[in-house]
């Protein structure tokens, strides 16, 4: 039955009238002290966050914000992105091709390859610079907050759906440490941990780590073997100094180097298709790199404080495989004839595979300015400023089964994998942004809060492409090699929030934001490729996207504090958001706009603390949308690109003592991501996917030993469906066990 979208936004506004109406009833019943622990608590201790860059309880934060502690995430075992988005209604993660393709999609809001991301992405304060570089592992992590909706007046041009902040465990005063050891059914083995301690009377230094190597769990049948082997390797360090009793230096250094595999697709009409195995007969290479080095400065003055952040961030990453239509050579698309038993074929003779480099350098710094946060007047301004370098080179080679050899900046000359065609192309960019806030804190019930950011984009394109291989289409300008183009995209991105707070229970919100996520280049020629291959809404450029939203919303607790109940509605209006084109006559992977989209949804959260070793969870999101206008009007009306229509989480978690030094651990999280539509012309759509996670163990508080699972049942689903029938497989049941260490 389908849900009215006026009557769910009307019962999420009407339940946020009846608890703003209950609350003095509740705040009546606030006579134990130890009741008011339950406050968005782990552990009893009452979550602060920083999303809007200041310091406030969970609960009195007017954003839609979804947070895990440091408990949380160990007894969740959030180890990757995946893992915190599946417990985060109304968000989702796609994962497909390679490690740097990781699309978040937040409340309608998507992303695709190649795009900017739709969330901004702020680590320990400094904002990572490409999307490459989301999919990482997570370890000795702090804190993640997830903020909902349009965060660009904060976070800048690519904050267009929201904002993701982890914060990783800081330097402490006394030698301390951890370390967890883990075996599964990959047959994998990982390591992570983190050493802390004191560098002379004023500084502090934490050195982490995480690896992981794994034989992989999805099976390629052609080759014999898995086609997602793993060997991860993550380090960090940070050291921090009290210079004097005013200036405190935050020095921060990461690597992360990768090796797997990647473009194990299968071709299908329909993505609830699961029935082909994998069977490339490649199985090629994903190898990523990605450095960064970073300090952060704060000045403390009389009334206000100074924060400067410089950061170089460095991302290599190539990969190669399997070409369309990922198939052993005799059975190919290209090779095998029009009579083929295995399906009609062109009958060339000959098979393809592929190679992608993606090079990309950013320096960026960011200087702010702001008030002490404990003062009913709060202001912030400053400017930000990033310059980045980007090569990427794509291609086809001839497969004449010697194997597939990886292509950087020059066309292939080897014989045995020659060059079939190759584009590459160099971006310089340059992006500035001011941005301002100010808050107002009226009386304890009333605040209002305003923030505008101005941000300018301007990028120049190189082609580099031999002029031999660029595309020649009859009505479309012939390239040539050293071609260069420039364009720049700017907007304002306003945020007006008014917060209402009627007892010390109940947080009522509402506001307007806009978000901002700059247009660019796809590779030279692809234009006059789609049109010859009928295919509308791409070109060489593709434009800039904004998302106008109102939201309203409310958190509260209630049953002196043992329940939390938050919830939003929210419409948004984007305009030129992405849509995601392979064009197999030249491999190349291409943005389009969709003009405009109306989308609408709402959120429930909800937690139970009935006692203190009992935490019960749910959430609820709904996403509605619609295409408003395309070039193709036949498909006005339909879904937008990778819309799920809802999320459904349940949790559940028991921590009782068995005795006086060593408790239990039972966890278990399920998640429902409802029908996915995956391209404009919704040509299929992914029935619901429900997922079931676990994890159980024993411990203390030196000690810890632990049973997990992941799809504890099994779930057969593919990840991604993208135009051409590509189809991503998602992993199976993973299964292990684990033992931490803390000293």
């Amino acid at each position: 039955m389908k849900i009215s979208q006026t009557r769910a936004f009307a019962g999420v506004s009407a339940l946020a009238v009846a608890i703003s109406m209950s609350a003095p009833v509740a705040a009546q019943q606030q006579d134990d002290p130890a009741a008011q622990e339950g406050e968005a608590s782990q552990g009893g201790n009452t979550i602060v966050v920083t999303g809007l860059r200041r310091a406030d309880s969970l609960q009195d934060t007017p954003v839609a914000i979804t947070a895990f502690g440091a408990e949380t995430i160990d007894n969740a075992r959030i180890l990757r992105p995946a893992d915190f988005v599946a417990l985060t209604p109304n968000v989702n993660l796609v994962e497909t091709q390679n490690a740097g393709n990781a699309f978040v999609i937040i409340r309608g809001i998507t992303q695709a390859r190649n795009s900017e991301p739709s969330v901004a992405v702020v680590v320990d304060g400094v904002l990572q610079v490409n999307p490459a570089q989301f999919n990482q592992q997570l370890f000795d992590i702090e804190q993640i907050e997830v903020l909902k909706g349009p965060q660009g007046a904060l976070y800048g041009r690519n904050a267009i759906g929201g904002a993701i902040i982890v914060t990783t465990k800081e330097p402490g005063d006394q030698l301390e440490g951890n370390l967890t050891a883990g075996i599964d059914n990959g047959f994998g083995f990982s390591l992570r941990g983190g050493v802390s301690g004191p560098v002379g009377e004023t500084g502090g230094f934490r050195l982490s780590g995480a690896f992981q190597d794994t034989d992989g769990y999805i099976p390629n049948t052609y080759l014999g073997e898995e086609a997602d082997p793993v060997q991860n390797l993550s380090l960090r360090g940070r050291l921090m100094f009290d210079l004097n009793d005013n200036i405190e230096l935050d020095l921060r250094a990461s690597m992360d180097q990768l090796r797997t595999q990647a473009l194990y697709f299968n071709i299908v009409n329909d993505v609830n298709d699961t029935s082909l195995p994998v069977q490339v007969n490649n199985a090629g290479q994903n190898d990523r790199d990605i450095y960064n080095i970073s300090a952060k400065l704060t000045f403390e003055g009389d009334g206000f404080t100074v924060t400067s952040i410089t950061s170089y961030d460095w991302l290599e990453e190539i990969l190669t495989g399997d070409a369309f239509d990922f198939r052993p050579i005799e059975e190919s698309f290209f090779f095998r004839p029009a009579d083929s038993p295995f399906g009609f074929g062109l009958g060339l003779g000959f098979d393809l595979n592929q190679s992608q480099f993606l090079d990309v350098e950013a320096f960026s710094q960011e200087v702010r300015f702001e008030s002490p946060s404990n003062q009913d007047l709060f202001w912030m301004f400053g400017g930000y400023l990033i310059a980045t370098d980007r090569y990427i080179s794509t291609g086809n080679m001839v497969d004449t089964g010697a194997g597939v050899f990886p292509v950087y900046r020059e066309p292939s000359t080897n014989p045995l994998n020659p060059q079939s065609s190759f584009l590459a192309d160099e971006q310089d960019n340059f992006a500035w942004a001011l941005f301002a806030n100010v808050g107002y804190q009226f009386s304890d019930m009333f605040r209002a809060d305003a923030s505008l950011r101005y941000d300018h984009d301007k990028r120049r394109q190189t082609t580099l492409t031999p002029t031999a291989f660029l595309p020649n289409v009859p009505g479309f300008p012939q390239g040539a090699t050293g071609d260069v183009r420039q364009i720049s995209f700017d907007d304002l991105q306003p945020k007006v929030t008014l917060t209402y707070t009627p007892t010390d229970e109940v947080t009522l919100y509402g506001g307007y934001s806009r978000g901002f996520r700059s247009g660019g280049f796809n590779q030279t020629g692809v234009g006059g490729v789609a049109f010859d291959n009928g295919i509308v809404g791409v070109s060489d450029i593709y434009d800039a996207e904004t998302a106008d939203t109102f939201e309203l919303g409310f958190k509260s607790q209630l049953l002196d504090r043992m329940l939390t109940l938050n919830g939003a509605v929210y419409t948004t209006t984007s305009k030129n958001s992405y849509f995601f084109v392979f064009l197999a006559a030249n491999s190349t992977q291409n943005l389009g706009n969709v003009p405009k989209t109306k989308i609408k949804g709402l959120e429930l959260e909800a937690t139970l603390r009935p006692a203190r070793d009992v935490e019960l969870s749910a959430a609820w999101g709904l996403t509605w949308s619609d295409i408003k206008a395309f070039p193709d009007p036949t498909v006005i009306g339909n879904e937008a690109p990778l819309i799920s229509r809802s999320t459904v989480n349940l949790g559940a978690q028991f921590t009782p003592a068995l005795t006086d030094n060593l408790d239990l651990l039972m966890r278990v999280d399920y998640r429902r991501t409802g029908r996915t539509w995956w391209d404009v012309p919704n040509s299929t759509v992914r029935n619901p996917v429900n997922l079931v996670n676990a994890r159980v163990g024993v411990e203390n508080d030196s000690w810890g030993l632990y049973a997990f699972a992941s799809n504890l049942f099994n779930e057969e689903y593919n990840a991604e469906f993208s135009p051409g029938g590509f189809v991503f497989k998602a992993r199976p049941r993973i299964y292990g066990a684990e033992a931490s260490f803390r000293f």
